[in-house]
């Protein structure tokens, strides 16, 4: 496996548990007690991750 590959599969993982992160931190808060500004820096950090791995898993071409 590629090293860059191997990156793009970490930094999506990383998103994923960034994007299950903030859906937990929503759902587990009242409406009064909701931080927004901590749930969109996260959800906006997994957002960015995710789709930057997957771009770096898309574009690498294996070569055997």
């Amino acid at each position: 496996m590629n090293i860059k590959r191997i990156f793009g599969v970490l930094l999506t993982l990383l998103g994923i548990a960034a994007l299950i992160y903030t859906a937990t931190l929503f759902l587990n808060s009242v409406d009064s007690d909701r931080d927004i500004k901590m749930l969109v820096i996260y959800g906006v950090l997994g957002v960015v991750f995710f789709v930057s791995g997957m771009g770096l898993i898309k574009t690498i071409k294996d070569e055997s």
